[in-house]
């Protein structure tokens, strides 16, 4: 098995920068939209061979180092007797409201509702010759999508909780810690050979309240997932990265605010992941090279790095350049 990612991920010697994507398998490619017109985005989800199908979609295109599963960051949900809708372009958005009292009272996590998940895992894993990525929203991510009902700019309700029902807050964080360490677990067991935790919003709140609010939690639901590398990534951070230093995890995704020599400075010896901006695939083919060959030069200076978007693939990607990108890096990479 090809095992360049994780290698990196241990700071371990690699032949070659290893590359994949967030979102790597989705709506940019035609394959994916032609399924998309047969099947809602639950069906996709729900269904073990249409889920493997579409987390295998990438591989046949290029030549990535990782698959990811296809999934959605509140699948778990399912799981907790709530429900809501993937829509697309738009992201998930609950049924209906979830009141303060049950925020503070969310049953445990259910895996049997959720055994499509580590059945999609096992076909993936009987599919591919190289390591699959598993995932889960983090505490305080999956938190602020209950609170707010849906996507939000700033999150203003989540931040106003944490502050007017502190003892609330605590109990959510707690129980979405617990439940979402079962479901990486039951990722893992079933055969993704590493996981990555989605912090998607946290970089709203200030050093301070992600502190009390939101690193225990994490630390509690890391300490709980171990026996693979673990990834923590998280977006518009720039002035969290100190807090991620002491992590339990392996791996740091950055962005591209935040250049890779200075987020290793920060983050110690842990390995690096990213950072390309994603809108760099739409522009102009030659900046695009320049600025991946610049990127895996500072990469390679790092005890471990892996080649990745700072963000995930936007719709309008061209498939062909998203390869064509995998094989620079390759190219530039390359320790021989």
């Amino acid at each position: 098995m090809r095992d360049r990612v994780l290698r990196a991920a241990l700071g371990q010697p690699v032949d070659t920068t290893p590359v994949w994507f967030l979102r790597q398998a989705g709506r940019y490619l035609p394959e994916y939209r032609r399924l998309r017109e047969r099947y809602s985005l639950a069906q996709l989800c729900r269904e073990p061979e249409l889920a493997a199908q579409v987390t295998l979609q990438p591989l046949r295109r290029m030549d990535v180092d990782a698959a990811i599963l296809f999934s959605d960051l509140l699948v778990p949900l399912w799981g907790m007797g709530l429900e809501f809708e993937l829509a697309e372009g738009r992201g998930p958005v609950l049924s209906t409201p979830v009141c303060v009292e049950r925020l503070a009272h969310l049953p445990e996590l259910d895996l049997e509702a959720l055994e499509f998940v580590p059945q999609t895992v096992r076909l993936v894993r009987a599919a591919l010759d190289r390591p699959l990525v598993g995932f889960a929203g983090a505490p305080f991510t999956v938190a602020a999508y209950l609170v707010e009902g849906g996507p939000s700019r700033d999150w203003p309700r989540t931040r106003a909780l944490l502050h007017r029902r502190p003892e609330v807050w605590h109990a959510l964080a707690a129980r979405l810690a617990t439940n979402l360490a079962a479901y990486l677990r039951a990722q893992v067991q079933a055969g993704a050979q590493l996981v990555q935790l989605f912090d998607s919003w946290v970089g709203v709140l200030s050093a301070e309240d992600f502190r009390w609010a939101v690193r225990p939690y994490l630390v509690q639901l890391l300490q709980a997932v171990d026996g693979v590398p673990r990834i923590y990534f998280a977006t518009g951070c720039a002035h969290l990265l100190a807090e991620f230093r002491d992590l339990p995890v392996e791996v740091v995704g950055v962005d591209w605010r935040v250049p890779l020599s200075e987020a290793a400075a920060t983050l110690g010896g842990k390995a690096i992941q990213g950072n390309l901006d994603p809108a760099r695939l739409l522009g102009d083919r030659h900046a695009l090279r320049a600025e991946v060959c610049r990127i895996v030069a500072q990469g390679r200076a790092l005890r471990g790095h892996i080649f990745n978007l700072g963000h995930g693939v936007m719709p309008e990607t061209d498939p062909d350049r998203l390869a064509e990108l995998v094989d620079w890096v390759h190219e530039r990479g390359s320790r021989g």
